[in-house]
């Protein structure tokens, strides 16, 4: 189907405007398809113009009281030709249910049988449920009125207005939203209610989740809460859209979406397990994130999809900001400098590395493709950035002059900088196109030299770009003096770019006693990847058990994970300091990540015949943890599912599946089993029938999705060639159920018996992303991409496949970013044997 191109709707958006949509759906149907009619009113000021739409069958189009032929309908485009002044378009159609996660999608419970529908409208996916002028700066109120079985709960973005009969809900109009910002909930879902400073609120589960929602519905009402108290004090606007509903859905793409009134989560983050607090953060800065959007994306939408960072990139900023100061996740920056900033760091450093904000989207298929690192916590890291250059007072008057301006309308970034520029008395220009519309990071290295006393002759902060992206940028960054007892001196300093070749000289240090570890960025204010000097890349296994800051912690870690990633240091010199220093970090953020990003590397950039050496340290250290840590609590879970992941130790975790030599307090629940049989189906002590076993104990979808996982994982020809084919041509399985069997495919441990698919993915891929939507299909072939294959000759079946002139979007960028990533394994390897010949 084409997608809107930005010069279709810059004309569509000048020669027409929305008045209002009435929606009405008949949900009562069969399980393939259900009815929908859409009446929108609209004005022009030209004669012709389009709207979209996906059915499996359109039934009727009426333009003005006079009815069009349904086969017009091209694609998705139906062309409306001889408009006037007020317009009204009425289209009927047979609309398909999905399994995709997109339109409006259909789940069955595979636990109580159950039928949930929900709807998915971004990004221009509202075509799939109703006809639509679909572009963001197309707003209008919309009006929805839904059929459907009399048992069944009806939610949609405005409140129910009124129910004239069993099975029939109709909702009062939206305020003026975006076509992509529609939603609807329907099925017989478990609800709680509740109300806060005058906003109703509602949260939405599965029957089958019900019992686990209730476990933590005071939780999320607690925190949803304190989030609305913070930005109200923070936003002159309050929250606008009337009620605050939130559903947790099956089978969702994203982690969540910010439909104003009824936000949409994945429904993992109901937790039916034990989790770690650093999920619960997660799930807190989820709902802080979504929250964000209300005023950045619902409130003042972008005009087009190059403005993404207006929506993604504020809502990155505010949600962990929020989180941070109203709840009590408190150090919530320290879990975006360790997660999130490393996800923008690698999306940066990508062949497919954009701007934050770039000068132009040639159309929206392309506008997905920025959904990413860099939009969100690059683009956040950014905003940080800007608060510390500009003063938080004059951001947040920039912010609010914003929402007075353009409120209920559309803004792009000019529109942002002239009210920031104007809050601040500063021109953001300069500031804007270094930092803005410039792409890549900077790297900020610490030069120290020493006199024969010990004391620092010169600092200096060595700022250097990449030579495709050559660009210096303004930093204010804070540097910490850090002795090996962990106290700490630390102050703010601005690197000037144009300054002897992005070379700052730290003055006020020369003659100081020299630190153990001297930490550029501490505080982590701006986007820079760092480099320690020698002597305090040497300190810091010291240095990390006795230091009581957090966030500075998670940068010492970044750095070190960093600089293996970039082959400036062995792999093995991360293996070593986990092994001393991560079963003393408190932090559970910090040491689940570092186990999670550390084994990256270890499978990837390490040679393998060191791999065993490597998992020894990591399992070792992990033992540690678990000796140490409070039963029960998140750390012992943290190292616990650590120590599974590194363990060749088939009887231990068999033993912990029978409950035998379980460390006192943890709770071998229903996800850790599945952890513990995914590791030993994959270390060969489990196959099929326990497989089959734990499946039928947990009929659930998370359930079906670790028992995929765990199938494809199998060392075992056939099992292998099953999940193959379901990953490459099986559409009648959902977007979920495929994800998971493209995950436990490729396995370290089976690089002999998988060698023969990795010139088959590369065979494969076009087709499967012909035959999928281009969401599930990107997502499938970056799970499925032969990662362990670290050879020269997957990089040049990679070039081979780039060649050609027929891939879709989406996949060339998977392909060109998963080859880069191989690139910088074979780096790592090289430079770790040079060193070692």
């Amino acid at each position: 189907m084409p997608s809107l191109s930005r010069a279709e709707s810059t004309a569509r958006g000048a020669s027409i405007a929305v008045e209002s949509y009435h929606v009405d759906l008949d949900l009562t149907g069969g399980g393939e398809r259900f009815r929908s009619q859409v009446t929108i009113r609209f004005t022009a000021t030209g004669t012709e113009t389009f709207a979209e739409v996906k059915p499996a069958e359109l039934l009727a189009v009426r333009l003005n009281g006079v009815d069009l032929d349904p086969a017009a309908l091209d694609d998705n485009r139906l062309a409306l030709t001889g408009l006037v002044e007020e317009n009204t378009l009425t289209v009927e159609a047979e609309m398909a249910y999905t399994n995709t996660g997109e339109g409006l999608h259909r789940f069955v419970d595979p636990a109580d049988g159950e039928t949930y529908l929900y709807a998915m409208s971004f990004l221009d996916d509202v075509q799939r449920i109703f006809a639509a002028f679909d572009q963001p700066d197309l707003k209008a109120p919309v009006t929805l009125s839904v059929t459907a079985p009399p048992h069944w709960t009806v939610a949609a973005n405005a409140d129910l207005a009124a129910q004239p009969g069993p099975g029939r809900w109709e909702f009062a109009p939206t305020l003026p939203i975006s076509t992509y910002l529609f939603s609807l909930i329907a099925g017989p879902w478990h609800v709680r209610r509740d109300e806060h400073d005058g906003v109703p609120l509602g949260i939405y589960c599965r029957r089958s989740l019900a019992e686990h929602l209730d476990a933590d519905a005071e939780e999320i009402f607690t925190v949803t809460k304190q989030c609305l108290d913070r930005f109200h004090r923070l936003f002159d606007e309050r929250y606008p859209f009337g009620k605050y509903d939130q559903a947790f859905v099956p089978e969702f793409n994203a982690g969540a979406m910010e439909n104003p009134g009824l936000v949409t989560f994945r429904d993992d983050y109901v937790f039916r397990s034990a989790v770690t607090d650093t999920q619960r953060e997660l799930r807190a800065t989820t709902i802080a994130h979504e929250m964000a959007h209300m005023w950045f994306g619902n409130l003042v939408t972008m005009r087009w999809w190059d403005d993404l960072w207006l929506n993604e990139s504020f809502a990155e900023y505010l949600g962990t900001r929020v989180t941070a100061e109203a709840t009590r996740f408190d150090q919530a920056w320290t879990t975006f400098a360790m997660r999130r900033k490393a996800w923008g760091y690698a999306a940066d450093q990508r062949p497919s590395t954009h701007p934050v904000a770039p000068d132009e989207l040639s159309d929206a298929a392309e506008a997905l493709l920025n959904f990413d690192g860099i939009s969100y916590a690059k683009g956040a890291s950014v905003l940080r950035q800007l608060v510390a250059w500009l003063g938080d007072e004059p951001f947040l008057a920039g912010l609010n002059d914003h929402f007075s301006r353009h409120r209920f309308g559309n803004a792009t970034l000019a529109d942002l900088l002239a009210s920031l520029g104007s809050a601040s008395g500063r021109d953001l220009a300069g500031w804007a196109q270094a930092w803005l519309r410039a792409a890549q990071v900077n790297t900020l290295r610490a030069e120290v030299a020493l006199d024969a006393d010990g004391r620092y002759r010169e600092v200096a902060v060595l700022q250097t770009a990449p030579s495709t992206h050559p660009v210096l940028r303004p930093h204010r960054i804070g540097v910490g003096r850090y002795a090996v007892d962990g106290s700490a001196d630390r102050f703010e300093v601005d690197l000037d770019p144009s300054t002897d070749g992005g070379r700052t000289v730290l003055d006020r240090l020369a003659g100081e006693p020299a630190s153990a570890v001297l930490l550029p960025n501490d505080g982590d204010l701006t986007f820079a990847k760092i480099r320690l000097d020698p002597a305090s890349f040497d300190a810091v296994p010291l240095l990390l058990p006795r230091l009581t800051d957090p966030l500075a912690r998670a940068l010492l870690w970044g750095e070190a994970l960093d600089a293996a990633t970039d082959g400036e240091r062995p792999v093995m010199a991360v293996v070593e300091l986990i092994g001393e220093a991560l079963p003393t970090e408190t932090e559970v953020i910090i040491a689940e990540d570092v186990l999670a990003l550390s084994r990256s590397l270890v499978d990837r950039y390490l040679d393998p015949s060191m791999r065993q050496t490597a998992l020894a340290v990591i399992d070792k250290a992990c033992r540690r943890m678990l000796d140490t840590a409070l039963a029960g609590g998140s750390m012992q879970l943290a190292a616990a599912r650590g120590r599974i992941a590194a363990t060749t130790d088939a009887a231990l975790l068999t033993g912990w599946l029978d409950g035998r030599g379980v460390p006192d307090g943890l709770a071998i629940d229903t996800e850790l089993r599945w952890k513990i049989l995914g590791r030993l189906v994959v270390l060969g002590a489990a196959g099929a029938a326990e497989i089959e076993a734990e499946a039928t104990a947990d009929r659930s979808a998370a359930g079906a999705e670790h028992a995929a996982r765990c199938r494809a994982a199998l060392p075992d020809p056939a099992a292998k060639q099953a999940a193959w084919e379901m990953i490459v041509t099986d559409t009648t399985v959902s977007n979920r159920l495929i994800e998971a069997t493209a995950t436990g495919f490729w396995q370290p441990e089976q690089a002999e018996l998988t060698a023969e698919y990795v010139p088959r993915f590369f065979a494969d891929m076009p087709a499967m992303a012909r035959l999928r939507t281009p969401w599930v299909a990107d997502e499938v072939a970056k799970l499925a991409f032969p990662r362990y294959a670290v050879a020269q000759p997957t990089r040049e079946a990679a070039a081979a496949l780039l060649s050609r002139d027929d891939l879709t979007p989406g996949l060339r960028r998977v392909i060109t970013d998963a080859d880069d990533d191989l690139r910088r394994a074979l780096v790592a390897r090289t430079a770790v044997a040079a060193t070692t010949a």
